[in-house]
């Protein structure tokens, strides 16, 4: 059975929002049970008997009234306590410097680390056991970052900064996605999160932060060249290759991803194949056009996006 984010989470940030849910899940049950059960009962005690007058009306009953105007004010109030203790947990001091930034795109993420100045796309390295500061921006259209396991819910805004906490207790990858409908392609807007030990998640950063390898055989080379010469290099950096540009993600170590699309292929040269050779098909109004690429093109391409590890 498939978990569901919601009832698993995965950091002290997801565990407040959780059982704030839960909670107020709880609470909101105990009411219905209470009506449900006074109303029954109602049904059942002033019910018509046969040669029954009509029952004996009762206009007032202080104590009543009280009790239901105290009670609901006092339920109320421990619902506020619980939300205030939820958002002191899961929401950061504006005034600290971010780990990192993400940026919401039509349609998928653009992901910066502060101190590595590595720059990636969809998917989010974090080390595990350590609460990260994440910077939201949008580029375009209102987004809305999620990772259900991990953090609250936080709009995306064009010309505003938002931020959150991102933690994770144990290693493991966690889904998200946009929640704010951002246009034709929101559905296919995911992202992971990956959390990973400490050294691992070091070696990682060391290795993102290097330029592309060069070339070890012909078709690399030739697929290299083709990026160049072709309207690939117009959008998509490449660290030692292009980077004039950011319109579209990064590609300096594009094989080391585990998905393309912003998750709507798994990340293999079969899938990346499809998707050269027609992403519209894959993926319709995303930002990428058909080249309308020949077979030999598509398989140097492939070779070269393959070596970028």
């Amino acid at each position: 059975m498939q978990e569901i984010p919601v009832f698993n989470p995965a950091s002290p940030e997801g565990k407040a929002i959780s059982d704030l849910f839960l909670a107020v899940l709880v609470i909101c049950g105990v009411i219905l049970a209470m009506i449900s059960g006074l109303v029954a009962y109602s049904l059942v005690r002033s019910r018509a008997r046969p040669g029954a007058g009509e029952p004996r009306q009762v206009f007032g009953n202080r104590r009543l009234e009280v009790i239901w105007t105290v009670v609901p004010f006092l339920v109320l109030v421990w619902i506020f306590a619980l939300t205030v203790q939820a958002m002191r947990i899961s929401d950061p001091a504006a005034v600290q410097s971010p780990d990192l930034t993400v940026i919401g795109h039509q349609w998928w993420w653009e992901i910066r680390y502060a101190k590595s100045g590595v720059v990636t796309a969809n998917e989010i390295h974090i080390p595990f056991g350590e609460r990260w500061l994440v910077r939201l921006e949008s580029a375009d259209v209102i987004h809305d970052f999620w990772a259900p396991q991990l953090a609250r819910k936080m709009d995306i805004i064009p010309g505003v900064t938002n931020h959150i906490w991102l933690q994770a207790d144990k290693p493991g990858s966690y889904l998200g996605a946009c929640a704010e409908y951002c246009g034709a392609e929101h559905a296919w807007m995911r992202f992971l999160v990956i959390a990973e030990p400490p050294g691992e998640f070091a070696a990682w950063a060391t290795h993102q932060a290097q330029s592309a390898p060069a070339p070890a055989t012909g078709p690399q080379e030739r697929g290299r060249q083709l990026f160049v010469q072709m309207t690939c290099v117009n959008c998509h950096p490449i660290r030692g290759v292009a980077t004039l540009v950011d319109a579209a993600p990064d590609l300096t170590h594009l094989a080391s991803r585990r998905t393309l699309g912003a998750g709507v292929l798994q990340n293999t040269p079969a899938e990346l194949t499809r998707w050269l050779k027609n992403p519209q098909a894959i993926k319709p109004d995303c930002k990428m056009p058909n080249l309308n690429l020949t077979d030999a093109q598509v398989h140097d391409l492939v070779s070269f996006f393959e070596s970028l590890q």
